[in-house]
């Protein structure tokens, strides 16, 4: 497996022997096979671990995965936190996962590292997928995780879940199990548990696999879509910064209607910095603004844009 990982390394560029890396660390299966691989591969490491504090064996956890860093001299850092007094108006989920990069990223900075790599693998692709593929996604979705975004990275990417329990177990690694990954609550640990092994079992016993290599083509096509989608931005801005953005509203009526939805998420993130709550029915609203050309008629999708269309243009302005 060892060299397979080297293979994904090497494939997508994601680290090099200049690098430190951060890598993150619950102590389970997947972050401790991750861990030692880089270390046998000769990495300059050093680790983050959130304790959430949520269950019995969080401080077993803790402490594993330092003595399981001193033991190789690798830097420690761990962040305490009582996860479920949080109120940060998310779910759960969302407020570990905020909780999670935003130290990594202070470790980051304070340590001087290059990259943060993570542990996520074959299965968590396939599920990520999965969910999307539930809740309606475009495209976009349905490429999964990315291999790498910024300097975060993912060597196992291209591993299941079996190969790195196999691994484990191969090289006596003992790394701790979280029980609540084998609860059926979260939509997450529905799909891993329940219907992820039905498919396997009575429709495709290569499912996993196979929604991967679907995920690689479309990451592969969403690149040259995104290329398409870079030149007609450029043909159709106007002007643009933060909370103003202006496009030729002719120029952007002649485009394929495709092109069209990719750019207005654009147009808004790059006037407010995010497109979080802009739905599929909103795009189509400002579509059919454009279209109709009416001079002086806007949307307001939230409380957070504008759109406004007058004089031969399409105003994006940010509240």
């Amino acid at each position: 497996m060892i060299n397979k990982i080297k293979n994904t390394i090497k494939k997508y560029e994601l680290l090099s022997y200049e690098d430190k890396v951060l890598v993150g660390v619950s102590g389970g299966p997947d972050s401790i096979t991750l861990l030692n691989i880089l270390y046998e591969l000769g990495y300059n490491l050093c680790v983050a671990h959130i304790n959430h504090q949520i269950r019995e064996a969080a401080n077993d956890d803790e402490e594993f995965v330092r003595a399981f860093c001193a033991e190789r001299q690798i830097d420690f850092f761990v962040k305490r936190v009582r996860l479920k007094e949080l109120d940060l108006g998310m779910t759960l989920e969302e407020t570990g996962r905020k909780i999670r990069y935003d130290f990594f990223y202070e470790i980051k900075e304070r340590e001087g590292c290059t990259k943060i790599a993570t542990a996520h693998n074959a299965n968590d692709n396939a599920e990520t997928v999965i969910m999307n593929l539930i809740r309606g996604s475009g495209m976009t979705g349905l490429k999964g995780i990315e291999v790498k975004r910024g300097d975060i990275v993912r060597p196992l990417i291209e591993v299941t879940r079996n190969e790195i329990e196999e691994y484990c177990n191969e090289n006596n690694l003992n790394p701790c199990y979280d029980e609540t990954n084998n609860e059926a609550i979260y939509t997450r640990n529905k799909v891993r548990l329940e219907l992820l092994p039905y498919i396997e079992k009575n429709i495709n016993s290569n499912v996993v696999n196979n929604i991967n290599r679907m995920s690689s083509i479309i990451i592969d096509e969403e690149a040259f879509i995104e290329k398409v989608v870079d030149k007609a931005y450029n043909d159709c801005i106007i002007s643009e910064s933060f909370k103003n953005v202006v496009c030729n509203l002719s120029k952007f009526n002649k485009l394929d209607s495709v092109i069209k939805r990719r750019l207005i998420k654009r147009f808004i993130f790059k006037a407010i910095g995010t497109v979080k709550d802009i739905e599929r029915i909103h795009v189509e609203d400002i579509l059919k603004l454009c279209e109709n050309n009416i001079g002086g008629k806007y949307l307001t999708p939230n409380k957070n844009i504008k759109i406004m269309v007058d004089k031969g243009k399409v105003q994006y302005i940010g509240l």
